[in-house]
């Protein structure tokens, strides 16, 4: 059987004879076609999720108007999946969610923030936050910020929408324009929990700790943040100042100086803050390129009343913060100071008998 003289078999090229522009033809093509697959999920994904609230509706649709019983979503789990038996999502428990889904946003979703999230991010949506306020704060902030599942019920968890801009600031009347944004980035307290120390724990120890766990940390300051150094020096007049640790914010194109304290906040800390941030701009910060550098002050606690007022003298941005090491409920489940010193005691006393009993005069040389 004769070939057709147009059919031609592909014969790939020999290295020697491709042009010396032919690896950047080729990264560029291969760029194109990770963006078009990356926009072919997103499509799927925002379909998926349209029927998913579609599913939902309906079923909240019948039960308003029919007011039936748990049976018709079992039997409609189990039409659903012999109708379609090559596609998953159809369990009892998936359409039970789809049905909180559309509960919680009982208007269209294709142009919310919700529409954007995989199905995992919705369920945790759904299964862990009550009201929809909180429900449309974090799937804002998830669709933002890009944040994992994981991430998502960590923020949950550690009560975000409670803690975002809850710090004390002086950020209206210093970055008027800006305040929306800055606040956002203002948290009180900081969750430094998972770094692991006791609550008697020096400055110094609680640096060390931020930077060896520096991912973390930044993690818990929240989207945008670049570490930028620890005890930064900078010299005015001859003499060095050491900042405790230097950020830069990469959406806000500014410089951030945490200044960290392991007892109350006082005014003349504001002070201190307010001159590290000025010396950033004078000395580090590009005019051209960074906005005005902010300084935070995180503290062990601090007196709100006081540190407004100090706040108010202060013409730099500023915000103050607490720390928190232990969540309420895990001190509550931990031994004080005094019940361990206690249990010490007893068992120094407990030794001390064993041992003058198992020796008649008393002189043995048992060690704790």
């Amino acid at each position: 059987m004769r070939k057709s003289s147009d059919s031609k078999a592909l014969v790939p090229a020999q290295p020697g004879t491709l042009p010396p522009w032919y690896g950047d033809l080729l990264g560029e093509v291969k760029e194109s076609v990770s963006r078009a697959r990356t926009r072919a999920r997103r499509v799927i994904n925002t379909e998926l999720i349209q029927m998913h609230w579609e599913i939902g509706h309906h079923i909240l649709a019948r039960q308003k108007e029919e007011g039936w019983g748990a049976k018709v979503v079992d039997r409609l789990s189990a039409d659903l999946r012999t109708t379609f038996p090559n596609q998953r999502g159809f369990s009892r428990r998936n359409l039970m969610y789809m049905h909180q889904m559309a509960r919680s946003w009982p208007e269209p979703i294709v142009q919310q923030p919700v529409a954007q999230l995989p199905w995992g991010h919705i369920v945790t949506l759904v299964t862990r936050l009550k009201t929809s306020s909180e429900q449309d704060f974090y799937a804002s902030n998830a669709v933002q910020k890009g944040w994992s599942r994981d991430r998502l019920e960590q923020s949950i968890a550690q009560q975000l929408h409670l803690t975002q801009g809850a710090a004390d600031n002086n950020f209206s009347a210093t970055i008027p324009d800006g305040a929306a944004v800055l606040q956002e980035i203002a948290k009180d307290p900081y969750r430094l929990d998972f770094l692991g120390l006791d609550s008697r724990h020096t400055e110094r120890e609680l640096e060390d700790a931020i930077v060896a766990d520096i991912i973390r940390f930044l993690t818990e300051l929240g989207y945008g943040f670049a570490f930028v150094g620890r005890q930064y020096s900078v010299f005015i007049g001859g003499d060095e100042f050491r900042i405790d640790l230097l950020f830069y914010h990469l959406k806000l194109h500014r410089y951030v100086v945490i200044e960290l304290k392991t007892t109350a906040a006082l005014p003349e800390h504001i002070g201190k803050l307010s001159f590290y941030t000025n010396v950033v701009d004078k000395m580090v910060r590009d005019p051209k390129r960074d906005d005005e550098t902010l300084g935070f002050l995180v503290v062990a606690e601090r007196n709100k009343a006081v540190m407004q007022a100090a706040l108010e003298t202060s013409n730099r941005p500023l915000t103050v913060s607490t720390y928190s090491m232990l969540p309420p409920a895990a001190k509550a489940l931990l031994p004080t100071e005094e019940d361990l010193a206690r249990v010490v005691q007893d068992a120094i006393d407990s030794s001390s008998d064993n041992n003058n009993s198992g020796n008649g005069n008393g002189n043995g040389n048992g060690h704790a």
